[in-house]
């Protein structure tokens, strides 16, 4: 199975679900702007949709899309209870927290990444952005997870859009909770190798 990535973008959440669930993966970096993997295939011939992530099986079955990649990465190894059952109710709660890091969270980014956005509507994204940080620091007050006390794919998908804070000089050490959650993920040894691999931190 190969993983079509960059680094610190949305990618590395299957990354990390991919180590936490113990699957062999083959990783192929991403030049996006260039339309160009590290091994000089033109992106758009294999995911046409032209960003990351995306899987492609052995069977050479495409899969993108953050939510839907990940929720297949767990229920490949349905023991490493990275995803409840299908058709639980707590199934549909980890989709419920997916979709709310996609089109909260996730998109709400969007702005911040384009250098042709008014400083107006990147202000008016950075304070809706707070309010839906403010909604996580509460559920952190209660539990350590997003799903209760087990880590789940959620969680891999929210460290990896809450990263993102940094790069846009989003100060999130007043959202005590939160910041916790960050730096509970961030220690965990199948994240830290995560990191390490794309670059993003350096090997102790």
């Amino acid at each position: 199975m190969k993983l079509y990535y960059a680094p610190g973008a949305c990618s590395l959440a299957p990354h990390i679900v991919a180590r936490e669930a113990g699957l062999p993966i083959s990783l192929v970096k991403v030049d996006i702007p260039k339309n160009l993997t590290e091994t000089g295939e033109k992106f758009r011939a294999i995911n046409p949709k032209g960003y990351v992530p995306a899987i492609v099986l052995q069977d050479g079955f495409l899969l993108t899309e953050t939510a839907a990649i990940i929720q297949y990465l767990a229920d490949q190894q349905p023991e490493s209870g990275l995803a409840p059952a299908n058709g639980t109710t707590e199934r549909y709660r980890l989709i419920e927290w997916l979709t709310f890091i996609s089109s909260e969270l996730h998109k709400g980014f969007s702005p911040l990444w384009n250098p042709a956005t008014p400083d107006s509507l990147k202000i008016a994204a950075k304070d809706r952005l707070a309010t839906r940080f403010a909604y996580l620091d509460e559920t952190f007050g209660k539990q350590a997870f997003l799903m209760g006390e087990t880590f789940t794919v959620a969680d891999a998908y929210l460290f990896t859009i809450m990263n993102w804070a940094g790069y846009h000089a989003l100060d999130i050490s007043s959202f005590k909770s939160l910041s916790a959650f960050q730096a509970r993920v961030a220690a965990r040894p199948k994240v830290q190798e995560a990191l390490i691999a794309e670059g993003l931190q350096q090997a102790a």
